[in-house]
């Protein structure tokens, strides 16, 4: 068990002023206590939230480190932190924001009883540690499409934190999302119905049929980036990782709210749609449309083809 550390944020020594530096992140680091707590409501609150939020909970439970150090990389309010890590795991949590991290403290002791993470507040463009210190990096919540034309130099960063055999986590956006034509063209009763038969019934409909893209919600520029598969693969194998998992983000259903809605008033089709989801989010065919695509890579053992 880590020992236990001050809950109050420490401030990373802030770097030189670079005028050239692009500026996405200085919303973030203003973010005031009505913008923290929507962002910790940004996952509940209605059954499509649930499911991108159990979405992302079970993924990082299939990658979770249970010893050593983890870096979560703009954890804002600490939403996942809990699933990346056990009690024989230090975490770290490094942030713009200093309302985001002193936030904390008071959720994670009414969700933990385990040492309050290590916050610190800091540019992850400029990262105050040093490289290789982390058997687990997280970058969740799309913060390298945020980062804007920042984003390649992000990433970059985070991947040189990842000790060798460690893993990195990554959220980003790839384009606006797609959802099934079969299931959009049922009623929503019939989906919910539907649904209760296991997953292997379904998918070959939903594949015959196809899906339907849908326009992105966000222009974009150079203080939002979408990051296409082949720019992340690029990336990745440059700092010598593999990747162990890809999923997109929830291609079935997931934005279709009524049709979740009807669907999660059954647990058990409920149950069934993250199965469904998480089937279908793992095809490569996914990976390109995708709104939001979780991806776990394994850093090698042996030094790194860059």
């Amino acid at each position: 068990m880590p020992r236990r550390r001050s809950p109050h944020p420490r401030t990373a020594p802030r770097p030189p002023s670079d005028p050239e530096a692009p500026r996405p992140y200085d919303r973030f680091r203003e973010l005031d206590p009505y913008r923290v707590d929507r962002e910790w409501k940004r996952y509940e609150g209605t059954p499509q939230r649930d499911l991108f939020r159990i979405l992302r909970e079970r993924f990082l439970d299939r990658h979770a480190r249970r010893g050593g150090w983890v870096l979560e990389v703009g954890p804002g309010p600490g939403r996942f932190t809990p699933r990346i890590g056990t009690s024989a795991t230090r975490r770290v949590l490094l942030d713009l924001s200093p309302r985001a991290l002193a936030a904390i403290p008071e959720r994670w002791s009414r969700r933990s009883e385990e040492p309050v993470p290590n916050l610190v507040v800091g540019d992850a463009a400029r990262p105050p540690f040093p490289p290789g210190g982390f058997e687990l990096v997280v970058l969740l919540g799309n913060i390298l499409g945020f980062a804007g034309e920042g984003a390649g130099g992000l990433l970059d960063r985070g991947l040189e934190l990842v000790a060798p055999g460690g893993t990195v986590l990554l959220e980003v956006v790839a384009a606006g999302g797609e959802r099934s034509r079969y299931l959009a063209r049922l009623p929503p009763g019939a989906v919910g119905r539907l649904l209760r038969a296991p997953p292997g019934a379904l998918t070959p409909r939903v594949a015959r049929e196809g899906f339907e893209p849908i326009a992105p919600d966000r222009p974009e520029g150079s203080t939002f980036r979408r990051l296409r598969e082949e720019e992340l693969a690029r990336a990745l194998d440059r700092g010598g990782f593999e990747v162990q998992e890809a999923l997109a983000v929830a291609p079935a259903l997931g934005w279709d709210p009524e049709r979740v809605a009807r669907v999660a008033a059954d647990p058990k089709a409920f149950a069934r749609l993250v199965e469904l989801e998480e089937g279908l989010g793992r095809s490569p065919d996914r990976r390109s449309a995708a709104a939001a695509l979780l991806l776990a890579a394994r850093r090698h053992l042996t030094k790194a083809h860059g």
